[in-house]
């Protein structure tokens, strides 16, 4: 018999609040309780939806207004840092990670759907998050740097340099967003660069960012690459090319490298060797992705290049989020005629959920430096 005035909903919606009370206390958040980082419950059927939905409950609750937090990015990195997110895993979105890991879901044909998802929502709403050279990936803080344009300046400098870059080398550019790395290392390291995207949006920016320049630019998928360059770089491409697709990336790149070459991968890592990403993240944000292993990566370079340099500077990317987030606050009011308020919240859902994970130190950032036949005398990294 239910107590005197409840109904069977509001005592079953207690019972969850209690479930994710003692879950919660183990990351010191509290429900509806002081701190920035604590979980502000607006409607109480949100725990239900949680336990029975994972990850993608909770960022739909969020996009819906159920629930808030002060500081969301303090929220995450609790809950993250005390792996919470291994404990809720319900069979109802079991299906997400299997058919990641059965199904390739990053062929050529699936390939574009990302760049029409993600790439393509809007130059404006990219334009005013990130940097002045729009560069779509972790800044690098490590050299002084004091704000995100100097930060992205800093990354793109670094990239060159273990290249070893000089002028008149060709360069090809695997994922060339809005034509960051290109225009730089043209225009600082007098080389010539060819880069390819999956994003219309992009390639429509980038030619007109690197007019002038010997700069060539197309609509490519990375399967569809000839020709012949003395150096690739490719800067957070890789987390859409799936782990049923690494081996035929990297015998692609191998392919077009010269033998004398260097290859410069930049990437999202996982500190496992999943298949797949988050579900909310794959709905929400980058369908079809799939964030790789050291092991994974090193794995499918097996016999195609040797290994010369791993770098992992991943707490950096916490900063870039945040710098993002703060941005994309900031010019809310200009965006707002085109994005609508649960958009709003699904975006600071995103920015902070990941700064958590890299603040955890859950996820990293790595860049590989890889040559074809190994560098005679060895490899040295320079200026990090």
């Amino acid at each position: 018999m239910l107590p005197e005035g409840r109904t069977l909903r509001a005592t079953r919606e207690d019972a969850f609040r209690r479930k994710a009370e003692r879950l919660l206390a183990r990351a010191g958040v509290a429900i509806d309780g002081p701190n920035d980082w604590d979980f502000q419950v607006r409607d109480p059927r949100v725990f239900q939806r949680v336990f029975a939905q994972g990850s993608l409950g909770l960022g739909e609750a969020y996009m819906d207004g159920w629930w808030d937090a002060r500081r969301l990015d303090q929220f995450f990195h609790r809950v993250i840092a005390a792996r919470l997110d291994r404990d809720i895993r319900p069979l109802s979105v079991l299906s997400t990670y299997l058919k990641a890991r059965l199904l390739n879901l990053q062929t050529q044909a699936r390939a574009w759907q990302v760049g029409r998802a993600h790439y393509d929502l809007g130059n404006d709403l990219y334009r005013a998050m990130l940097d002045r050279r729009m560069v779509y990936s972790c800044g690098y803080w490590s050299e002084g740097a004091r704000t995100l344009d100097e930060a992205q300046e800093a990354k793109l400098d670094l990239v060159c340099r273990k290249l070893a870059l000089q002028p008149g080398q060709r360069v090809l550019d695997i994922g060339c967003g809005w034509g960051g790395f290109a225009r730089f290392a043209a225009e600082r390291y007098g080389v010539r660069v060819v880069g390819v995207t999956i994003s219309e949006r992009q390639l429509e920016m980038a030619r007109e960012r690197c007019a002038g320049l010997p700069v060539e630019l197309h609509l490519r998928d990375y399967r569809d690459l000839d020709g012949e360059f003395d150096r690739i770089v490719s800067i957070g491409m890789f987390e859409h090319v799936g782990h049923k697709n690494h081996r035929a990336y990297f015998e692609v790149a191998r392919r077009v490298l010269r033998p004398d070459g260097l290859f410069l991968l930049h990437t999202i890592g996982d500190e496992i060797s999943n298949a797949g990403t988050d579900p909310w993240i794959e709905r929400y944000i980058f369908p079809n992705g799939d964030i790789p292993s050291l092991a994974q990566i090193a794995g499918a370079v097996e016999d195609l290049f040797v290994i010369e340099d791993v770098h992992n500077f991943g707490a950096d990317y916490d900063r870039t989020l945040m710098a993002w987030l703060e941005n994309f606050e900031r010019a809310w009011n200009g965006l707002r005629a085109r994005y609508d308020e649960r958009f709003r919240r699904m975006w600071r859902f995103y920015l902070c959920s990941c700064a958590g994970a890299f603040r955890a130190r859950q996820l990293q950032v790595y860049q590989l430096v890889l040559s074809p036949g190994g560098v005679p005398c060895g490899y040295r990294r320079t200026g990090t």
